[in-house]
């Protein structure tokens, strides 16, 4: 899927023909030559003075060196003791050691010695890696779930549409629980286009879930599953998960990623945090930032799982679709303390279930999406650009026009008529929902509004 390119330095060679060339005579006067045997007398007293100084030199040197030496070293009896006693690989590791316990007594914010330690390389460069992560992995695990999206994928040949049914997967985090539910943190586009959601925990047991609410731009969604369809085992079996501040994040400092990693069940991937406030593109022409950086492995259905520091905490919300697999050693995250809000606001919506195609509710409009390429080149707000209100509908009652940009549904961020329709795959006919719209003025500026409408049937729609 992702192209490869490898770079390699072409090397030349160049003759260079100018140092094969006689001297020429320019002038008309003659050339004086040298008497035989001259050169050889005069090239060897030069070398022969040469030769002295050098010893001279080397003399010098070599009685400054011994010296020193001899001013530092053991004397006497404790000289011959430290020559016999003395073991370069015993003074390295010394050194190594004392250098490790430094590193350990900063690094180390566990408080378990033995989950960082230091090593040394080659160079003489000091590092921090993780090597025993058992005890985070055997307090955080219960908190990580595999999330299976059931969808229906479209095709077209030659003029003819084709579906079927298919499958996809990715991971979740356990985030907290209400009076019936149990409430799950996840990427958007894990749960994207879902006819059906199912949760598998720890302990193997599935049930199905719900959205609660999604976030388009941030690529974060919370997902519900109902307490009274799980077993009482599962239940003991689970944890909420303990978030962290990924403000307070160190570039080098160790990270543990745990998910669902190609849908083959919870798998865990150690590294470091390689970056921090990462800006790259999530779209073709969109951008965003902030996004932590790793060399943990972040693999397809990785989406959704936990990145941890090393005290079990939770610091971020892996995501593969954030830099994809273009490259090697290079994850992506999306922080938790810019996550948090969102996931605090998504957490008190009301949970969707998907309506029947008959009992669906339309807003009343035909619309055109208006992407970011659109937005930027004829200055519209990116969302959905209502092309015609439908009479007698929820959105002409609603005071809604030609030109207006519908940018949130029930405070959740539109940016296609896809989208658009997806989201109101919730709500059914007779519901009333709320609508962020982008209307201009008379000079052109486009002000924000909220309106509410009632939702309408299909039987109110015009016939194709």
């Amino acid at each position: 899927m992702e192209n490869y390119y490898n770079n390699s330095e072409n090397e030349y060679a160049r003759n260079d023909s100018a140092s094969n060339i006689e001297p020429q005579v320019t002038s008309n006067q003659p050339v004086k030559q040298k008497k035989k045997g001259s050169g050889k007398v005069g090239r060897f007293f030069g070398r022969l003075a040469l030769l002295i100084v050098s010893g001279l030199v080397f003399g010098l040197c070599a009685a400054a060196a011994f010296g020193i030496v001899n001013y530092y070293a053991p004397k006497g009896d404790d000289k011959e003791a430290a020559a016999e006693s003395f073991d370069m690989e015993t003074y390295k590791t010394q050194i190594e050691r004392d250098i490790i316990n430094r590193i350990n007594r900063e690094k180390d914010r566990s408080g378990d010695e033995d989950s960082v330690i230091g090593t040394i390389s080659s160079s003489g460069e000091v590092h921090a890696v993780v090597t025993d992560v058992t005890d985070v992995v055997e307090k955080v695990m219960p908190s990580v779930v595999s999330i299976k999206n059931s969808y229906t994928a479209t095709a077209n040949f030659w003029g003819q549409e084709y579906s079927e049914e298919a499958e996809a997967s990715g991971s979740g985090i356990i985030i907290g629980e209400n009076d019936t539910e149990l409430l799950i943190a996840t990427n958007n586009h894990v749960i994207d286009d879902a006819d059906k959601l199912s949760v598998k925990f720890i302990d193997g047991e599935e049930a199905d879930a719900n959205v609660k609410g999604a976030d388009a731009d941030m690529d974060i969604a919370v997902i519900a599953v109902q307490k009274d369809s799980l077993k009482g085992s599962t239940k003991d079996a689970i944890a909420i998960a303990e978030l962290g501040d990924s403000d307070e994040l160190k570039v080098g400092e160790p990270a543990i990623a745990i998910g669902n990693a190609l849908g083959y069940g919870q798998s865990v991937t150690t590294g470091v945090i390689s970056a921090l406030d990462r800006e790259l593109e999530v779209e073709a022409g969109e951008f965003s930032q902030g996004f932590i950086q790793t060399d943990a492995a972040i693999n397809p259905g990785n989406s959704g799982g936990a990145l941890l520091n090393v005290k079990g905490q939770v610091i971020g919300i892996n995501s593969n679709k954030i830099g994809g697999s273009a490259v090697e050693g290079m994850g992506y995250a999306i922080p938790i303390s810019k996550a948090l809000p969102i996931i605090d606001n998504l957490k008190t919506k009301k949970t969707k279930a998907a309506v029947s195609e008959d009992n669906r509710g339309y807003l009343g409009i035909s619309g055109r999406g208006v992407s970011s390429e659109m937005s930027e080149i004829y200055g519209f707000p990116e969302g959905v650009y209502v092309y015609e209100v439908y009479e007698g509908t929820g959105a002409e009652s609603a005071g809604l026009r030609k030109g207006d940009v519908i940018t949130k549904l029930e405070g959740t961020t539109i940016k296609s008529m896809e989208n658009l329709q997806e989201n109101l795959a919730y709500y059914e006919e007779g519901e009333t929902v709320e609508i962020t719209i982008e209307r201009s003025d008379e000079s052109g500026e486009y002000q924000s509004q909220t309106v509410e409408l009632e939702l309408v049937g299909r039987d109110k729609l015009p016939s194709e």
